[in-house]
C-alpha cells in the first residue's frame, strides 16, 4: 500500500507526508540494531540525534536510565498547557526470521512489536511541532525504555519525570494489524488489561517409577491444579467482566530419567484482568484452589502472584477528545470509538494511574501484506506507511489540545533546512 491511499485531512498530514523517506530511513535503522529494556543506548543516541536536526528547545537524556525527553515550546505560551507524548523504544529477546534488508543484525533481539515505528512516529511528530509551532503551550515527548516486561514507565515516573514535566494529560499509540492502515481505535475506559505472573511450587516425594505407592508425585499433583484452575473464571468470574488465566509452561523432573518420579514441579503462568475486584478474587482462589487440590493428594503447593503490570485504563474525556481528533485525520467512519479491550498488558498504564490520558490503536495491518503479521511474530515488520499517519495524530493531539489562543496570528513555518533551534541535552 502506497501513502497515497492511505486518506488523512490536515496540514500536520500533508506536511508530514513530505519527510516520510526520512522517517523510514529512520525506522529502518532502528528496526536492523534492536535493544532489549534499559539497554537502549544506540537507540537513545539516535533519537537525540534526530531531535536535534529537528530543532526541539530541550532535549533530557537518563530519564529512566535510558529514557529521553524532548521539550518544544509552541508560537503562544500564555495557557501554560503542557502536554505528554510517549513512544516506546524497546525490542524484543527474539530470533527475526525476515530477509529485507533492514533485519535485525543482532542475535537474539527483533524489533518484533513495532516499537522502532512508535519511536519514528514521534520524532516525525518532534520536526512537525517544532517547524510549525501551531499551539499554545508546551509539548513533552517521552521516549520510554524498557516497556517489554522491565516497566520502563514506571521507572520513569520513579525517576521524576512528571515532576520535572507537570503535563496535564499524556497520550500514547500503539501499531494493530488487526486493523486496516488509516484506521484508529480507542476507548473510553479500559484499553489493555494487567499482566500478574504466578509461579507454583508444587512439593511431593520423589521415588522410582515402579513404585508410585511410596511417592507423592508433584507431576500428578500439577496435572490436577492445571484441570482445578480452569474453575476459576468459569465459576468464579461473573460472565459480563473478564479474566484469563493460562499456565503455560511446567518443569519437573528429568528427562533422562524416565523412570524416576520427582521430588518437586514448577508451574508457571499468567492472569489477566482488567477489573481489580476480580483480580484481587482470582489471586484469592489460586491460593486456595492449588493448596487445596495439593493437600487432598498428600502434597503441598505453593503460588507466588506477582502483580507486573495494572491494566491500562483510558480516562473518559481524554479518550473522547483523542477520537475527536482521530476522525479529523481520517473521518469518523475509520475511527472505533469503542473498541474492544485487549488481554495483553502495556506498561502505559503506569502513566495512566498518576495523569489523565488515553491510549490509541493504530491500524496497520494491510489484508495479507505489509504489517499483516501479528505481534510477537518472528515474521512481524512495522508498516512504513502509517509512519506520516501516526506522526499527524500525534501532532493533532497537541495542536487541538492547546489550540492558539488568536489562530489568525501565524508566522510562516520554519524550513527544516534553516538551523535548527539549539538544543540543550542534559545527560
Amino acid at each position: 500500500m502506497s501513502i497515497a491511499r492511505i486518506k488523512a485531512h490536515g496540514r500536520a498530514f500533508a506536511h508530514i507526508a513530505a519527510f516520510h523517506p526520512d522517517l523510514t530511513a529512520l525506522r529502518h535503522d532502528l528496526h536492523a540494531h534492536p535493544e532489549l529494556g534499559f539497554e537502549e543506548h544506540y537507540t537513545a543516541k539516535r533519537v537525540v540525534e534526530a531531535l536535534r536536526v529537528c530543532g526541539v528547545d530541550h532535549i533530557h537524556t537518563g530519564i529512566g536510565k535510558t529514557g529521553v525527553v524532548a521539550v518544544i515550546h509552541g508560537r503562544q505560551r500564555g495557557s501554560g498547557r503542557m502536554m505528554g507524548l510517549r513512544a516506546d523504544m524497546d525490542a524484543l529477546p527474539m530470533t527475526e526470521d525476515n530477509d529485507f534488508a533492514w533485519k535485525s543484525t543482532r542475535t537474539g533481539m527483533m524489533h518484533g512489536c513495532g516499537h522502532d515505528g512508535h519511536t519514528a512516529m514521534l520524532v516525525g511528530a518532534a520536526r512537525y511541532l517544532a517547524e510549525t509551532r501551531q499551539f499554545d503551550g508546551t509539548a513533552v515527548l517521552i521516549f520510554q525504555p524498557g516497556e517489554e516486561g522491565f516497566a520502563g514507565a514506571k521507572a520513569m515516573i520513579q525517576d521524576g519525570l512528571f515532576d520535572r514535566f507537570p503535563v496535564q494529560s499524556v497520550y500514547g499509540m500503539h501499531n494493530w494489524p488487526q486493523m486496516r492502515p488509516g484506521t484508529v481505535g480507542v476507548n473510553p475506559g479500559p484499553m489493555m488489561a494487567s499482566a500478574d505472573r504466578i509461579t507454583i511450587e508444587v512439593t511431593g516425594k520423589g521415588g522410582h517409577g515402579a513404585h508410585p505407592y511410596q511417592t507423592v508425585d508433584p507431576v500428578l499433583v500439577s496435572a490436577h491444579i492445571i484441570t482445578a484452575v480452569q474453575s476459576i473464571v468459569s465459576r468464579n468470574v461473573r460472565a459480563i467482566d473478564s479474566a484469563v488465566i493460562s499456565l503455560c509452561a511446567m518443569q519437573a523432573g528429568d528427562m533422562g530419567a524416565f523412570s524416576v518420579t520427582p521430588g518437586k514441579a514448577t508451574l508457571v503462568g499468567t492472569v489477566r484482568t482488567f477489573n481489580p475486584e476480580v483480580q484481587n478474587m482470582v489471586e484469592k482462589r489460586l491460593q486456595e484452589v492449588c493448596s487445596g487440590v495439593a493437600l487432598g493428594l498428600g502434597a503441598a503447593a505453593h503460588v507466588n502472584y506477582e502483580r507486573i503490570y495494572p491494566a491500562t485504563i483510558n480516562s473518559r474525556d481524554e479518550a473522547r477528545f483523542a477520537a475527536d481528533v482521530a476522525q479529523k485525520l481520517v473521518g469518523h467512519e475509520h475511527v472505533d470509538r469503542d473498541m474492544d479491550p485487549s488481554m495483553g498488558a502495556e506498561d502505559f498504564s503506569f502513566m495512566l494511574q498518576v495523569k489523565p490520558g488515553a491510549y490509541l490503536r493504530l491500524g496497520q495491518g494491510a489484508e495479507n501484506g505489509v504489517g499483516s503479521c501479528f505481534l510477537h511474530n518472528s515474521r512481524y515488520d512495522f508498516n512504513d506507511d502509517v509512519l506520516p499517519l501516526g506522526a499527524a495524530l500525534h501532532a493533532g493531539l497537541v495542536e487541538h489540545g492547546m489550540p492558539l489562543a488568536d489562530p489568525a496570528h501565524t508566522a510562516s513555518a520554519r524550513s527544516f533546512s534553516a538551523t535548527p533551534t539549539p538544543a540543550r541535552s542534559d545527560a
